[in-house]
């Protein structure tokens, strides 16, 4: 290894399995402590203890106010300082929106949304502080989204609409925050964990001996992004599968016809039919016929 965040303290969420337990044994690969968080304790220590003394566990919840503001006081408590939160705790309660439930919107936008700004709330915090008392922090923050987030998915209008509002977050926070010497970006990876296990059979190459859905392949550019060397990227959204790393194109302004005043909506009409006429077709939507 490379050692390429010799010396950093990152903090993982949602990191007892999957891809977040990826992040945190690949961040610890390079040199970095790691506090490694999740709700089942029981797994949070697993993986802890796996990393080695490098490495903390942490139950918090990452979507209550005080849990969020624990989880960061940890890295700080036991390690001195944080350089690095890596946001990716969340869960599914898929539904068709005619029989999705206020409770299982709720829950999903709770655990991905809220539960993303919260640590980040806390963190950015201690950041702005830290540079307040003249030690400016190389600081990084890679938020989790989906593709889900950045084109939708039929079955999943909770897990979309949270998804979508992280890739929004990232970029406030990266125009908000870079002035305290923090990056935020964010990831929208493809990869086989309990949330996807319905959705991805083995993508394995057999003949290359590659794995394309194993969530450790997702964890390299997390921790590139997790680095010093990462400075000059913020507000970014990079779609991450197997060995395919591309980076997402947000929103932006399109064709436009300005009258100069304003419209009559019988004159939109032609107008629509000819803004949409000059626009590329948009991505289609996962799962839609």
């Amino acid at each position: 290894m490379s050692g390429l965040c010799q010396g950093r303290v990152v903090v993982v969420t949602g990191a007892g399995r999957g891809i977040g337990r990826a992040h945190a044994r690949a961040f610890a690969a390079e040199g970095a402590s790691v506090v490694v968080n999740d709700v089942d304790g029981d797994a949070a220590a697993e993986v802890a203890e796996a990393v080695g003394e490098k490495a903390v566990a942490n139950s918090s919840d990452v979507a209550d106010w005080a849990g969020a503001k624990e989880l960061i006081d940890t890295a700080i408590e036991h390690f001195g300082r944080l350089d690095v939160l890596v946001n990716n705790a969340g869960f599914l309660r898929d539904r068709m929106l005619v029989n999705l439930g206020e409770d299982e919107w709720d829950a999903v936008v709770r655990v991905h949304l809220k539960g993303h700004f919260a640590p980040l709330r806390h963190a950015a915090d201690h950041w702005r502080a830290e540079a307040k008392a003249g030690r400016t922090p190389q600081a990084r923050v890679i938020n989790t989204s989906s593709g889900a987030g950045l084109l939708g998915s039929v079955g999943q209008g909770n897990y979309s609409a949270a998804k979508a509002g992280i890739a929004g977050l990232t970029v406030v926070a990266a125009a908000e925050l870079a002035r305290y010497g923090v990056t935020v970006n964010a990831i929208a990876p493809a990869a086989r964990t309990r949330m996807t296990e319905g959705v991805f059979a083995s993508m394995a190459r057999p003949d290359e001996g590659f794995d394309a859905m194993a969530p450790e392949n997702v964890s390299p550019l997390v921790v590139w992004l997790g680095s010093e060397e990462s400075a000059h990227v913020t507000g970014r959204v990079f779609e991450v599968e197997g060995g395919k790393v591309s980076l997402a194109q947000a929103w932006r302004h399109g064709p436009a016809v300005d009258k100069g005043e304003r419209w009559d909506p019988a004159e939109l009409g032609p107008v629509v039919k000819e803004l949409l006429e000059r626009a590329p077709e948009p991505e289609p939507v996962y799962g839609a016929s």
